[in-house]
């Protein structure tokens, strides 16, 4: 099966062109998202798939066919033969895997969240930090075109209301909606905010799996901006979207449909008035530019001021102190 004819994938005859440096890279775990990266860096004339890795042959083949490249069932068999991966298998194996790539001086890509608990998100780290490597998380809403948009009239949010809401899909089952959607709303809050939380209180059930399908955090932090974000994988719509209040603003951004609505109160000599400011938005694939930014650490490129800042490994750390925060507030119920 031949993979599907794009213009950024008419490009990638070109890679071995002397004049464009290409990164040899590999995707560890091809599922639904994890096919995406590959997809991805299979288009980038800035990358060179030169693996996927599964242990599902049938998946591990497909995908290998459709971005010609090799097939592994282990990933031990590429540690010595890529210098950068990404890193989409079940969460409770990113800190085993990652860390060996990472020891072999290996760039990781991971998706989010960093780890299961905050210990092997600790082992990343410091492995990251020994070896020198390039360790992004992907939370991939920092990328999104909207949020891009608007973050140069972020002064001081006051108060965020947040809504991930899917239908069930059948993947991510082996963690719950808190570390598989609000994850994201959580550490977007985080970034934009940049201040200890003072108190958390939330709530949550089960419907469709055991564990928590739907849930809703309130958080406090210390400089007074609260923050009530809500997420489910049991809806019957899909719905993305971030609203907040600051000082004579207030914006909504809708992260699925890619745009952005902010109003602000004018002060004018006749009276004050409300005025809307409208946005042009390119629409772009959030994953790619995350990818994009993550060949570009890795090849030792400095980012424009303008760039969106990818997540760290410190950074996903704290989105996964902070999710799993809330688990324990809705636990203690």
């Amino acid at each position: 099966m031949r993979a599907p004819l794009t213009v950024a994938a008419e490009l990638h005859r070109f890679k071995n062109f002397p004049f464009m440096a290409t990164t040899k890279v590999a995707v560890v775990g091809v599922g639904a998202l994890g096919e995406q990266h590959a997809r991805v860096y299979y288009e980038l004339p800035e990358a060179e798939l030169v693996a996927v890795v599964d242990i599902e042959e049938e998946r591990v083949q497909r995908a290998a066919s459709l971005y010609q490249c090799q097939s592994y069932r282990r990933y031990q068999h590429i540690l010595t033969r890529v210098e950068a991966i990404s890193l989409a298998v079940p969460t409770q194996d990113h800190a085993g895997i990652g860390v060996d790539f990472l020891q072999a001086g290996v760039h990781v890509l991971i998706e989010k969240p960093i780890a299961q608990n905050l210990e092997e998100a600790d082992q990343l780290i410091q492995m990251r930090r020994k070896s020198g490597a390039v360790l992004h998380i992907g939370h991939s809403e920092r990328f999104n075109p909207a949020l891009l948009a608007v973050t140069p009239y972020i002064t001081q949010p006051k108060f965020f209301e947040a809504h991930r809401l899917g239908v069930f899909i059948p993947r991510s089952l082996d963690i719950d909606v808190v570390l598989d959607l609000m994850i994201h709303d959580l550490d977007l809050i985080l970034h934009l905010v940049d201040c200890p939380i003072r108190e958390i209180r939330a709530v949550g059930i089960p419907i469709l799996t055991p564990r928590i399908d739907i849930a809703n955090a309130r958080l406090e932090f210390e400089n007074s901006c609260v923050a009530n974000v809500t997420a489910s994988r049991v809806s019957n719509e899909k719905i993305r979207k971030l609203r907040f209040f600051q000082p004579q603003d207030y914006v909504s951004i809708d992260f699925h449909r890619q745009n952005v609505e902010m109003y602000s109160l004018l002060d004018r000599d006749l009276g004050r008035k409300i005025t809307g400011r409208s946005f042009e938005i390119r629409r772009q694939e959030p994953l790619k530019l995350e990818i994009q930014a993550f060949l570009r650490a890795v090849q030792d490129e400095t980012p424009s001021p303008q760039a969106p800042a990818a997540c760290s490994g410190e950074e996903g750390r704290r989105a996964l102190a902070l999710a799993l925060e809330v688990k324990r507030a809705i636990e203690k119920l």
